[in-house]
C-alpha cells in the first residue's frame, strides 16, 4: 500500500492539517500565514517607489517659509507652523522609509504621529493661498476639497470620501503616495453646528459632517470608489480600494465670523453694574489679532464645532488682518503680485502702467472698507482699468498709462500718454 504523502507548504514548509489549510499551485503549496506576508512584501514594493520619488533633501522649515514668503504677504506664525507641521510630514515618511527598509527595532519602537492644523482667520487674509501655495513646494500629493460642498453619508451632496478620491487624482491612482498625501479643507467654518438648529434635528451639511470626518482625519482604513478608473490610472479591476488616511496631513481652514465675540466674553467678562457705577470698558477690549491668537478649543466648541473633530486639529494657527500697509505690499511685492499682473498685461501691448503711490494707499483703503482683505483686490483693480483696457488695443500711439488716486475714486479717467506728442491727453 502505497503511503500517502501529506501536503506542505513551498515556503515555510508547514504541513496541511484542518487547521493549516493550503493553496494549490501548479507545483506547491501555500499557507495563510505565507499570503499574507507576500501581500506585506508586495505592498512594501509600491511604498518603496513612491518613496523613491520624494526628494531625498528634506526642506527646512525656514526654507519653506522662504518660499511662503515670495507669495504671501506677512502671516509669519501662521507660516512658521505650516513650515514646521509640513518638515515634520517629512521626516514621518523618512521615518515609514525606514520601517519599509526594514531597519532596526530602535528605529522602529516610537510611532510617529500627525498633527493636524486649523487656520483661523477673517476672509482675503491668505488662508487658500497658503495651502495652494504649499502645494507647489512640497514634493507630496496635494488635494484641495471645499467643506461646503460636503453632506453627510445617504444625502444629496458630496460624501467625505471623495476627499480622498481627489488626493487619489492628484497622485494619478498611485495609492502608495496618496498616503503620503496633504489635504486642505477649505471653510471649515461653514460646516458648525448653528446655534438656532433645534436639538434632535438631523443637521446633515454641519454636524453630520464634522462627524464623517472623524474616522477620516484621525487616520484608518477608508474605503473609496474607483469606479471607472482603469488598473494603469491605480484601479484593481473593483469598485473599491481601500485607503490609510494616518500618514495624510490635514489642514482646515476658514474665517468664522464671530468667533471674536467667545474669546471676548471669555477674557473681557462682563461687568453686572448699571448705571453711574457701570465701569467703561472699551479701551479695555482687545484687539481682533490678539483675540485670534488667544482663542481656545472651548471657543471653537461655542461656535459650533463639536469637541471630538476640535480633537483632531491640535494645532490652530491664527492669521492677522491686514492693514493698508499689508495691503500695498500684497498688491506690489510677491511674484504674483496684481500690480505686476496688470502690467504684465499691458505691456502685451507694449504699453507701460504706472501706479503712484496714493492710488494703491486707495485701493487698499477701499479693500478694507468693503471687508474683502487681500481677495478683494482684484475687483477693485478690475473695475478701475476695465474701459482702458476695452480702448487700448484699439490705438497705436499709447506709450504709457498712469492711475492715481482720483482715478480710483473714480473722480477722473486714467490719465494716457501717447508717442507722438509726448504730451498728456486726458481719455
Amino acid at each position: 500500500m502505497t503511503k500517502e504523502i501529506k501536503q506542505h507548504c513551498s515556503f515555510c514548509e508547514i504541513e496541511a492539517s484542518a487547521s493549516v489549510p493550503m493553496i494549490a499551485g501548479a507545483e506547491g503549496h501555500i499557507c495563510e500565514a505565507c499570503v499574507i506576508l507576500a501581500s506585506q512584501v508586495v505592498s512594501s514594493w509600491g511604498k518603496k517607489k513612491a518613496l523613491s520619488e520624494i526628494p531625498k533633501e528634506l526642506p527646512k522649515p525656514k526654507e519653506i517659509k522662504e518660499l511662503l514668503d515670495q507669495y504671501v504677504i506677512g502671516q509669519d506664525l501662521a507660516k512658521e507652523i505650516l513650515a514646521v507641521a509640513v518638515y515634520n510630514h517629512y521626516k514621518r515618511l523618512k521615518h515609514e522609509n525606514s520601517k519599509v527598509a526594514g531597519l532596526g527595532s530602535a528605529d522602529q519602537s516610537v510611532e510617529i504621529g500627525k498633527s493636524n492644523i486649523l487656520l483661523i482667520g477673517s476672509s482675503g487674509t491668505g488662508k487658500t493661498l497658503l495651502a495652494s501655495t504649499l502645494a507647489k513646494i512640497v514634493g507630496v500629493p496635494f488635494a484641495v476639497a471645499d467643506a461646503t460642498t460636503l453632506t453627510q453619508a445617504g444625502y444629496v451632496g458630496d460624501d467625505v470620501e471623495n476627499i480622498l478620491v481627489r488626493l487619489l487624482d492628484v497622485a494619478n491612482g498611485d495609492i502608495s503616495k496618496a498616503e503620503w498625501g496633504i489635504v486642505y479643507l477649505d471653510e471649515v467654518d461653514k460646516i458648525a453646528r448653528s446655534p438656532e438648529q433645534a436639538i434632535g434635528t438631523r443637521d446633515v451639511s454641519g454636524e453630520g459632517v464634522q462627524q464623517a470626518l472623524l474616522r477620516l482625519v484621525e487616520g484608518s482604513l477608508v474605503k473609496v470608489s474607483v469606479k471607472g478608473r482603469r488598473k494603469d490610472q491605480g484601479g484593481s479591476g473593483g469598485d473599491s480600494v481601500m485607503i490609510d488616511t494616518r500618514n495624510i496631513l490635514f489642514l482646515a481652514g476658514g474665517a468664522f465670523p464671530g468667533l471674536e465675540k467667545y474669546v471676548e466674553q471669555r477674557l473681557v467678562p462682563g461687568h453686572t453694574a448699571i448705571g453711574f457705577h457701570a465701569e467703561m470698558n472699551a479701551a479695555e477690549k482687545p484687539k481682533l489679532e490678539e483675540m485670534l491668537n488667544a482663542t481656545q478649543p472651548d471657543d471653537l466648541k461655542k461656535f459650533g464645532l463639536i469637541p471630538e473633530f476640535i480633537g483632531r486639529f491640535p494645532v490652530l494657527a491664527p492669521l492677522e488682518p491686514l492693514d493698508i500697509d499689508a495691503l500695498i505690499r500684497v498688491l506690489t511685492e510677491p511674484k504674483n503680485a496684481l500690480v505686476k499682473q496688470y502690467q504684465q498685461l499691458f505691456s502685451f501691448d507694449d504699453v507701460e502702467l504706472e501706479f503712484t503711490q496714493d492710488a494703491l494707499e486707495e485701493i487698499a483703503k477701499q479693500a478694507i472698507e468693503h471687508n474683502t482683505g487681500a481677495r478683494g483686490l482684484r475687483g477693485i483693480m478690475e473695475k478701475v482699468l476695465r474701459r482702458i483696457m476695452f480702448d487700448i488695443p484699439s490705438r497705436e500711439n499709447v506709450e504709457r498709462c498712469i492711475v492715481n488716486a482720483e482715478v480710483i475714486k473714480g473722480e477722473q479717467d486714467v490719465e494716457v500718454i501717447e508717442h507722438e506728442e509726448s504730451e498728456k491727453v486726458t481719455q
